[in-house]
């Protein structure tokens, strides 16, 4: 395994609280303490913190979100602070997933429809590779992280060094690329693919855009060659090199039947126990659906949902937890959990979830019982496979605090800004009230968002914004993810002066034009009103040096008085520090691309525009229709080979649409 260091490289160094916070974590995780918190708020840096700690530590990091775009997010940032060393991208390689299903009140089974998306698939595979030759890697996942994977051991034996003057013969070496699911194509290469011509064999690995050219001399390698893969010009030469499976799940040929016969095992002892309960119609369609899958995997190897077989090929006992990307780590490596009081529960709750659909197929007779073990970690079985964790948010949650024997907290942001201003305003009359305060804003050239408990009433307090002549638009989980980046670009451009949403927590963007936040109903307890999201949503205002909250309520809360005594709390703190040190604070200044990615073209922006675009096709002659999907097809690779995955879905739906009207 390689030993190359950790090096951080920033242009910055570390100020306010980032030293003591550096400090004092690197030198407890150093002498083996397994849970920490960082308890950092909005916009004070903590990600460049626990960078720091990745160098002094040098140990492997797994650096888990709750959801892609946040991740993709990260992964750009730890990119930049390690230019030398691996971080790579480990999230679900599913543009769109329907998992399969069973409603027994209607009797509707829903079968899985999946879109996978190659880079995603690229990625995984250069994370699992990463892991297994080098010492110096950083992983940016999604919690779907701990849903099963092939076992590290296996896939490993599975691989394949090839060495320049070593005897080989040629057809021993394309039925070894066959072995490690290599597919033949003569005319194209891509991922996974391979091709032979007389003495030259050549192949594009799963984990790299790049070529691979073997030069054979006789029954000797005589040339080991890298190629770009567009213009096939030779980038590289090499001694040696490792090829790896084009799977993850690797089962060697010679244990298929025992695998199958395992199968066949579980489907007479579950046909049996059927029958005696006298499921008769249950029995019969497990007989059919898995005798099927069985001559699938038989013949051609795979079967659709062979993933609900995985015990079997894993050679797992019942219940007895998949192998995950954490089984790729070494023993000792840390685990960074992001914005963990939203990670947290999910990890909590996801076995759960998943269970409850597998009992509904297993029951009805979709799926043999061994389906349940095709599943995500427990959160015991998490904890289990933990060596050494940090906690990073600005609200961490009972479970964090409990659990953790250090909490650092990291107040003061480097660019002197406080946390901002919070008022409580009687209920009679907000709205009126709202609108002065919003066109205030406007005289300044300053954003505004508002808060509200329910989509109806978002939708019509921006209707009734807009009929007073100001431009807004409402926000809330019915908008497209890429709809919703985009509607706060525009309120940062200019587009709109307001926003008003349900939840502005989900976005994780920074928006350092939003001087004030508006939170209705205030005092309505429940989860958008507890002191962790009033917290949460209190920060939004924390970007702009005139940011200031106003809290519309009757009664102050429970919650309320919690997060306005933690945010004077901070306030005091920072104001305190800036006095002492001469420091005037100043409003962030970002541009937009550097915050928002994921911008689409102007014609594609809303509902209006995929309808105008929907119309400009029937205008299109049929003869120009495979130009064009051809176009937009590599515009969409070009997207997602920079991350820029939601915005690659978008054109590809347009893809959709123009094929459709092509047949």
């Amino acid at each position: 395994m390689g030993d190359k260091k950790f090096k951080l490289v920033s242009d910055y160094e570390p100020k306010g609280d980032q030293p003591n916070a550096i400090s004092s974590l690197s030198n407890r995780a150093v002498k083996g303490l397994q849970k920490q918190v960082l308890k950092g708020a909005t916009g004070t840096g903590k990600t460049y913190v626990i960078a720091h700690v990745i160098e002094n530590v040098q140990k492997p990091t797994l650096v888990i979100s709750h959801n892609k775009t946040l991740a993709a997010q990260l992964y750009g940032e730890f990119k930049t602070f390690f230019p030398n060393n691996a971080v790579e991208y480990f999230v679900s390689y599913y543009d769109y997933y329907q998992p399969e299903a069973y409603i027994p009140q209607t009797d509707t089974y829903i079968a899985k429809d999946v879109s996978i998306n190659e880079e995603i698939d690229r990625l995984r595979h250069s994370t699992t590779q990463s892991l297994l030759i080098r010492s110096d890697v950083i992983v940016i996942a999604s919690v779907s992280c701990l849903y099963g994977i092939g076992a590290p051991t296996e896939y490993l034996k599975a691989t394949f060094r090839i060495t320049k003057n070593q005897s080989v013969k040629r057809n021993e070496l394309l039925k070894k690329l066959v072995k490690m699911f290599y597919e033949r194509n003569d005319l194209a290469l891509s991922r996974g693919k391979f091709r032979a011509r007389g003495n030259i064999v050549e192949f594009c690995p799963v984990n790299q855009e790049n070529v691979i050219r073997i030069v054979l001399s006789g029954n000797k390698i005589q040339e080991i060659l890298y190629l770009d893969p567009v213009t096939g010009v030779v980038t590289e030469k090499k001694e040696s090199t490792l090829i790896f499976p084009a799977r993850h799940f690797v089962t060697p040929p010679e244990k298929l039947e025992n695998i199958l016969d395992s199968i066949e095992k579980e489907l007479n002892e579950n046909l049996r126990d059927l029958n005696i309960e006298n499921k008769l119609l249950e029995a019969q369609r497990l007989l059919q659906r898995t005798k099927y899958d069985i001559e699938m995997i038989r013949e051609v190897g795979y079967c659709t949902g062979i993933e609900n077989y995985s015990r079997h090929f894993d050679g797992r006992k019942v219940g007895e937890p998949p192998n995950t990307i954490i089984d790729y780590f070494p023993d000792d490596f840390l685990t960074i959990i992001d914005e963990s009081h939203v990670t947290i529960p999910q990890i909590q709750g996801m076995f759960g979830g998943d269970l409850s659909r597998k009992n509904m197929l297993i029951d009805y007779g979709f799926r043999l019982p061994s389906a349940r073990d095709n599943r995500p970690l427990t959160f015991e079985e998490f904890e289990d496979k933990i060596n050494q964790i940090i906690f990073m948010s600005a609200t961490p949650g009972v479970y964090e605090i409990s659990n953790s024997q250090q909490i650092i907290e990291q107040i003061i942001r480097p660019t002197g800004l406080v946390d901002p201003e919070i008022i409580v305003k009687p209920v009679k009359d907000q709205i009126k009230d709202l609108i002065e305060e919003i066109k205030i804003r406007i005289k300044r050239n300053e954003k505004t968002l508002v808060t509200t408990l329910t989509k109806k009433m978002a939708e019509n307090l921006s209707q009734y914004i807009l009929d007073r002549n100001i431009k807004v638009h409402y926000l809330h989980s019915e908008i497209k993810t890429l709809d919703r980046v985009r509607i706060l670009k525009d309120l940062r451009t200019g587009v709109y002066d307001v926003i008003v949403g349900v939840n502005l927590l989900r976005e994780g963007l920074d928006l350092p034009e939003v001087s004030l936040v508006a939170i209705l109903d205030a005092d309505s307890e429940g989860f958008l009103r507890s002191d962790k999201s009033l917290i949460q949503t209190i920060g939004r205002a924390s970007r702009n040096v005139y940011g200031r909250v106003i809290m519309y309520a009757d009664n102050i809360t429970g919650s309320m008085k919690n997060a306005i005594d933690e945010t004077n709390r901070r306030r005091k703190i920072q104001l305190s520090y800036n006095d002492e040190h001469g420091i005037i604070p100043e409003t962030i200044r970002k541009d937009v691309r550097e915050i928002i990615a994921n911008i689409d073209s102007p014609d594609s922006s809303t509902e209006a525009k995929k309808d105008q675009f929907k119309a400009k096709i029937k205008h299109i002659p049929k003869s120009e229709l495979n130009t064009l999907i051809a176009n937009l097809e590599q515009e969409m690779f070009e997207f997602a080979s920079k991350l820029e995955f939601e915005k690659a879905a978008e054109i590809r739906n347009r893809i959709m649409e123009l094929k459709r009207a092509r047949a």
